[in-house]
């Protein structure tokens, strides 16, 4: 309950101090001698003066836990953010410690995430997940986007995201673009009340690597995602971690959407912070074809081209389609998976 607020020192004073202060009681209620009082009273000005302290304290600690110079840290209610700033102003954000993006190769993967899923009509998107907005900033490269649902769980990521100087020339201000609608809520609720149908929805969500985001990677959501959320004849794209890291994590998901009534075309590029990572483009009547839409006055793209777009299709022996079954609310099977591709790494 302390920690989100407090952080993980504070809290630890806080109950240290709750502690003290039992002991004053005892004192007062015991009629003890006043110089019982010395040893609670003593403790309680200890932890005042650790507690003025403590924030330059857990800066230092962090520090040693990243190879880079932290720029911020903050504690919300879902989860600590963290930006580093390294050499030639390489900027990257962590959530809860899982390196998110770094902005010397995050083109890469917003690329790859974003702009095949838009090779057909496009006017309304939804975005879940992607709060630091690069997602949303490629999508704005388009012209044909008129309109852009942003669900996302934490607001203060939103906020970072439209009013941090550092990720706003990151995101090109993609936030404070008026086409750009952002809702502070958890996608797999907010997907039982939605009443606005997409013709491309992006799934930008972190790795399956706990029961809340295990979630939105399950048959149920895909499945709500396909009647509730999307236009007759549009797009998914999916976010599906690594093949080579994850093979059985990347295939569970894959499967999953194949269970929940999607025809899907996995593809996977390389982006050097992450190593091999893969992505799933799906649609409920066909499994669509992997092609480019160029965006507005023709402009080309700094990673993806055609080329390179048709040769992510084709996986290797040690990343091919692999037989697992698909992960539901009741048998989360995607936590196993990622845990077991994970491991020794």
């Amino acid at each position: 309950m302390l920690l989100p607020w407090l952080g993980q020192i504070e809290a630890a004073l806080a109950i240290g101090a709750l502690n003290a202060l039992a002991g004053l009681a005892v004192c007062l209620l015991a009629r003890l001698r006043a110089v019982w009082l010395l040893a609670p009273g003593t403790v309680l000005v200890v932890l005042a003066v650790a507690a003025g302290s403590a924030a330059g304290f857990e800066v230092t600690a962090r520090q040693n836990l990243f190879d880079d110079r932290i720029v911020l840290i903050e504690h919300t209610q879902y989860q600590e953010i963290v930006l580093t700033e390294g050499e030639g102003s390489d900027l990257r954000l962590f959530l809860n410690g899982d390196l998110q993006f770094s902005s010397r190769d995050e083109y890469r993967y917003h690329e790859a995430l974003v702009h095949p899923a838009l090779a057909e009509r496009h006017a309304r998107v939804l975005v879940l997940g992607g709060g630091d907005g690069l997602a949303i900033r490629e999508l704005l490269r388009h012209d044909g986007v008129q309109r852009v649902v942003n669900v996302e769980l934490d607001p203060r990521m939103s906020a970072l995201a439209r009013d941090d100087g550092r990720l706003r020339a990151l995101n090109g201000d993609a936030l404070r673009d008026p086409r750009v609608q952002v809702v502070s809520a958890d996608a797999f609720s907010w997907l039982r009340d939605v009443r606005e149908r997409f013709d491309v929805v992006v799934a930008d969500f972190p790795d399956p690597d706990d029961a809340g985001t295990a979630k939105l990677y399950s048959q149920e959501f895909y499945d709500g995602l396909r009647r509730r959320a999307l236009a007759p004849g549009g797009r998914l794209v999916v976010q599906a971690g690594s093949p080579y890291f994850a093979r059985e994590s990347f295939w569970g998901i894959e499967a999953t959407m194949r269970a929940a009534g999607w025809r899907t075309t996995p593809y996977h590029v390389d982006v050097p912070s992450f190593g091999d990572w893969g992505f799933v483009l799906a649609s409920p009547r066909h499994a669509p074809a992997l092609t480019l839409r160029a965006p507005r006055g023709g402009e080309r793209l700094r990673f993806l081209d055609a080329p390179t777009l048709v040769a992510a299709a084709t996986f290797p022996p040690d990343r091919a389609r692999i037989a697992v079954a698909p992960s539901t609310l009741n048998r989360p099977r995607l936590l196993d998976y990622q845990r077991r591709g994970y491991r020794g790494y």
